[in-house]
């Protein structure tokens, strides 16, 4: 695509002056297909009444067995950095998908485990997130995969060295 057209991200976002920067653009570019695919992916958990994040949470909740998993470690794992888990396992466990007890003998820690409706909703859903996923990156070739997965993987960790390590909680 010629510099003297603009780039489709350009478009989209009806920006009629360019860029600062390819760095800028490339930027604009990865947080505009973000939530794009998140977008995408939120729809097809919508008749269920599951934000991403629940959905996400709730995989881990049950890739944790029988042990379950302390509400921190979710937050850790999750994949949307931010996310109240609190919220969010108040809302599965409402829903009745988890279940959250107090450790003995440290009351202060929450283990939180899948239910068997949770797992069995998993079981019905996972197919279609799947198929989703596929479709998502679908335009892509193999080897455009393993490049893509490549450069995202080396954005990500030059970034998450500059910021804040994703455990550490800060109070006013």
């Amino acid at each position: 695509m010629s510099r003297a057209k603009g780039s489709a991200v350009q478009a989209e976002i009806r920006q009629s002056r360019p860029f600062r920067s390819k760095k800028q653009e490339a930027t604009i570019a990865l947080l505009r297909t973000a939530s794009v695919v998140s977008r995408s992916l939120a729809r097809v958990l919508e008749p269920w009444s599951l934000s991403l994040a629940q959905y996400n949470a709730l995989r881990i909740i049950r890739g944790a067995g029988t042990a379950g998993i302390a509400t921190l470690s979710i937050r850790e794992r999750m994949i949307e950095e931010g996310t109240t888990i609190t919220r969010i396992l108040d809302k599965l466990d409402a829903s009745g998908y988890v279940r959250r007890e107090r450790s003995l003998p440290d009351r202060r820690q929450v283990m939180c485990f899948a239910t068997a409706e949770g797992r069995r909703l998993l079981d019905k859903i996972d197919p279609i997130v799947d198929a989703a996923d596929e479709e998502a990156v679908a335009s892509l070739t193999a080897r455009d995969l393993d490049q893509f997965v490549t450069l995202l993987d080396t954005v990500r960790m030059a970034n998450a060295k500059r910021g804040a390590p994703r455990t550490m909680v800060r109070h006013g």
